[in-house]
């Protein structure tokens, strides 16, 4: 299915990303496994090497422009194409948001988001090129939907579907799929955190295969896909239909008496861009108008 497709996964050194290099790498991908651990990135480059595959194991950061840089001319170098960047790597920084630093939320937000921008960024003109190309990053339940002592990682998270949405909308003429992973595993990120016997359900390879369809040929865009235990499933940022209220003396009363007309869920839609909330908030305001 990715036979000589050549991918960039970061944090590839151990847990999800190591599970995501064997995985595409089974399917026939050429491998770039990325880590700041160089033994760790060499020892899953010679898992593949070993399985027959092709693999090469490049240390960077993320959020160091110049070793990005660097890693992606020797992916280059080597292969002569970047089909697929995994954005993967992270780290987390748990508080709550009164005891946490600027410091740990600042850290956080460079790793997971800029870091993904960065190596993103670093491909892209790649991809346009040879248009062709499919980019996924990770987001998290905890951005999606909350989660307590995690305000710097779901500022993150969050963050990284918006910026999917965009690139998605941007790199559609060049073939330039873009998509979010949701994943539950039980990595060195999640030890701790979690009963043993919900970890166990939790194998890492157990999410891979999701990344193999958004990463396919025939792989969808702008998919917020989550995945944990063999089981998944798909998130949607919604618009309902909404009320008109208008303005002037009353309008924040009228909003508060309608709150539950405002957010019934029958006929909400998945946006196809951003602006389609303005869209339909000015074709409601004209057709009242015209009802004048």
């Amino acid at each position: 299915m990715l036979q000589n497709r050549v991918a960039i996964i970061t944090g590839a050194g151990n847990g999800l990303g190591r599970a995501h290099a064997l995985e595409l790498a089974r399917f026939g991908a050429k491998v770039a496994v990325s880590d700041m651990d160089a033994t760790a990135a060499e020892r899953v480059a010679a898992e593949i090497t070993a399985d027959g595959g092709e693999a090469l194991a490049v240390t960077a950061s993320v959020t160091d422009e110049a070793q990005v840089a660097a890693m992606v001319q020797k992916v280059m170098t080597k292969w002569s194409r970047i089909d697929i960047l995994i954005n993967n790597a992270g780290i987390l920084r748990d508080k709550t948001f009164a005891k946490m630093s600027l410091a740990d939320f600042k850290l956080v937000i460079d790793v997971h988001l800029m870091g993904s921008v960065i190596c993103t960024q670093a491909v892209w003109e790649i991809m346009r090129g040879q248009n062709y190309g499919r980019v996924v990053m990770t987001t998290s339940s905890s951005g999606l939907y909350g989660n307590f002592g995690q305000s710097n990682y779901s500022a993150a998270k969050m963050a990284l579907v918006g910026l999917m949405q965009t690139l998605a909308l941007e790199g559609a003429k060049y073939d330039i799929k873009v998509n979010c992973l949701a994943p539950t595993a039980a990595t060195q990120m999640t030890a701790g955190l979690m009963p043993e016997e919900n970890l166990a359900q939790l194998e890492p390879s157990l999410v891979s295969p999701g990344v193999v369809a958004l990463v396919a040929e025939n792989a969808p865009t702008r998919v917020i896909l989550c995945a944990g235990a063999g089981h998944f499933a798909r998130a949607h940022v919604t618009l309902t239909q909404g009320q008109y209220i208008g303005g002037g003396l009353g309008a924040a009363e009228r909003v508060i008496e309608l709150w539950d007309a405002i957010g019934e869920r029958a006929g909400e839609i998945v946006p196809p861009y951003g602006f389609t909330q303005g869209e339909r908030e000015v074709a409601s305001a004209m057709t009242v108008a015209g009802k004048r």
